[in-house]
């Protein structure tokens, strides 16, 4: 449980503000950047329960400023897979070691995303079929080991989404995939102190990833997207192998 004095709040602020701009930057990595902390603060049931009200905050903040660029076709194409891929993940999240989940569905993401960014044969996530396909899996691998983020930059990569629509819309499609994720699982009780420094970094963090997305430029940004998701997948991998040895 988190310390309520001056230093573990601050250490929470922290977490928040730098993931939360990371989100505005590169369209994801709230989640990547913030959970593993959050679950060190906080115990991995109420950690991942903050760490997706907070992420549902950003998206609605980034996308408050981005709604311009949204593509809600695109959205509700991979959000449809998306939610009713949680349905069967949580059954399996249920049913088999969380682990060996989580270094399937992280393994096969980051082979994907080495061999996208290593040829340009390997980027088959293409159209609507890919696009379901990566909600599908970012659905699944959310609800059984709390990274969706992966798997729609590996869509983005294989499409060559272009950046700005692709931060808008990809905060769209997470409204609505934490939105279910919540109502899921509930929502977490937590000291008022908890929820006002956490709501006061998140807002200080989006405001300034976006004065540094103005001067990033697309192709940097993409690497940033590209760089998270393999970090994620790999770290998601390293996790669940260490769980697995340690079982």
């Amino acid at each position: 449980m988190i310390d309520p004095t001056v230093p573990g709040l601050a250490l929470l602020g922290t977490t928040v503000l730098v993931g939360a701009g990371t989100q505005r930057v590169t369209g994801l990595g709230f989640s990547l950047v913030s959970a593993p902390f959050l679950v060190l603060l906080l115990g991995p049931f109420t950690g991942i329960l903050l760490a997706n009200a907070l992420s549902l905050g950003t998206n609605l903040v980034v996308l408050a400023q981005t709604w311009r660029a949204v593509e809600v076709r695109k959205a509700l194409l991979l959000a449809g897979p998306a939610l009713v891929a949680v349905v069967p993940g949580a059954w399996v999240a249920h049913t088999l070691p969380a682990p060996l989940l989580a270094l399937t569905a992280g393994g096969l993401v980051l082979v994907a995303l080495l061999a996208v960014l290593a040829s340009e044969r390997a980027r088959v996530l293409r159209g609507t079929g890919g696009a379901i396909t990566a909600g599908a899996a970012s659905g699944f691998m959310n609800v059984t080991a709390a990274v969706g983020g992966p798997a729609i930059s590996l869509y983005a990569l294989s499409t060559g989404w272009a950046h700005g629509s692709y931060v808008a819309t990809v905060q769209l499609y997470s409204v609505l995939l934490n939105t279910g994720s919540i109502a899921a699982k509930g929502w977490p009780d937590l000291a008022p102190a908890v929820w006002l420094v956490s709501g006061c970094a998140l807002v200080i963090g989006v405001l300034v990833g976006h004065l540094l997305a103005r001067v990033v430029t697309p192709g940097r940004a993409r690497t940033m997207v590209a760089a998270l998701a393999i970090v994620g997948s790999a770290a998601t991998v390293v996790k669940a192998v260490v769980e697995l040895s340690s079982a």
